[in-house]
């Protein structure tokens, strides 16, 4: 039998799979909310550059949720978590979170906060 072993022992190799497949679940429960938060950055950003300054912020909420609708973000209503105001322009105020199961009694809670400004948003 050789002094000095090399190599990984088998015990080291599965601590090595866990390891991977813990992160491999964390990655796979993350990614859908964060995607579809930044579906949602764009097109709040897209409708405010087309949008004329008086829009009306019940106009605005639902052309929002059409377009929610139409990119396939079914699990969010617009009016639910954004605000949207119009005193010297639109302003929308997002602010949710979303909780994820994910192992056993452990849920991950993603929140999500960002404001708009249309004035900010048209000079891009």
């Amino acid at each position: 039998m050789r002094k000095n072993q090399q190599g990984a022992s088998y015990i080291g190799i599965l601590i090595a799979i866990i390891g991977f497949a813990f992160l491999a679940k964390i990655a796979i429960a993350v990614w859908g909310p964060y995607w579809d938060d930044r579906v949602v950055d764009s097109q709040i950003t897209e409708l405010m550059q087309s949008s004329p300054a008086n829009t009306a912020p019940s106009k605005f909420t639902s052309q929002m949720s059409q377009r929610l609708d139409m990119n396939n973000i079914r699990d969010l209503k617009f009016d639910e978590i954004a605000q949207v105001t119009n005193v010297e322009g639109l302003e929308v105020k997002k602010d949710y979170e979303i909780r994820k199961p994910f192992l056993l009694n452990i849920d991950l809670v993603l929140k999500f906060e960002k404001s708009f400004d249309q004035r900010s948003v048209q000079t891009k």
